[in-house]
């Protein structure tokens, strides 16, 4: 599903134009990434969590050079579905 599908079915659900369904989606990805990018998670109750991981530093190799590079510690962007979220797609009908 795109955005612009996403966008189109929030609007048939709940009766709002487009424009403004696009405009909150847009205002809760840049919240999402605001939030993630400062450090601090994000919980949806009954959804799922955008959480914030560290990765330790580690020692890379390049297969094709032979070479080994040290890739320092960083941060990544991780997603954790909820209780309900997986209970969802558990019992999806399959098409």
């Amino acid at each position: 599903m795109t955005k612009a599908e996403l966008v189109n079915e929030i609007a048939i659900n709940t009766g709002f134009d487009k424009r403004t369904i696009d405009l909150i989606v847009d205002g809760f990805t840049e919240g999402v990434k605001e939030a993630l990018s400062n450090g601090e998670n994000v919980y949806i109750r009954g959804f799922g969590s955008f959480i914030v991981k560290t990765r330790k530093a580690k020692v890379a190799r390049n297969i094709r050079s032979k070479t080994s590079i040290q890739v320092p510690e960083h941060n990544i962007a991780a997603f954790k579905a909820g209780a309900e979220f997986k209970a969802a797609v558990r019992n999806a009908k399959k098409q």
